[in-house]
């Protein structure tokens, strides 16, 4: 992510130049936003829409939230690290926490109608919605890593939806 000196006269960045930044958070709720903010700053350099950010940042939201709850159990010594990567149309954020993992499987459908009441459990839904891609695996020292993909133009389960 680039320093801005003036934010009201920004630094224009060349249209195929790649975009990127790396944080690493605490596991609190708070930092969320830190994320968000960062994430937010780069789709706005890139020039997508303020509908694509909403929904790029939405996904990001539950992605982290679900390393700090789930993942680090709310350990404010335990880490989530972000990458996000804008380049060509395309956003790709990585995030990993420093958990146990979980079994994808055994999460259940929140779709299911014994689950549509619940108050939590969306997270992961979510996040298939709003982007092209998500993909989950172990990170190499243990922990989830959630890889997600959105391309501008792509539909998605919610620009299906819209329609």
């Amino acid at each position: 992510m680039r320093a801005r000196s003036d934010p009201s006269h920004p630094t224009p960045i060349p249209a195929d130049g790649p975009l990127h930044a790396h944080l690493v958070l605490s596991s609190r709720f708070e930092n969320i936003e830190i994320a968000e903010r960062a994430l937010i700053d780069l789709c706005e350099d890139a020039g997508f829409s303020g509908d694509d950010s909403y929904w790029i940042v939405t996904a990001l939201r539950e992605a982290t939230a679900n390393a700090i709850r789930h993942g680090n159990k709310q350990d404010p010594e335990k880490t989530v690290i972000i990458d996000f990567r804008v380049h060509s149309g395309e956003v790709r954020i990585r995030v990993e926490d420093q958990g146990e993992g979980f079994d994808l499987d055994t999460v259940p459908d929140p779709t299911d109608p014994g689950y549509l009441l619940r108050p939590s459990g969306r997270g992961i839904f979510y996040m298939r919605q709003f982007m092209t891609r998500v993909e989950f695996s172990r990170a190499p020292g243990g922990g989830t890593v959630v890889e997600m993909t959105r391309r501008l133009g792509a539909e998605t389960r919610s620009s299906i939806n819209e329609e």
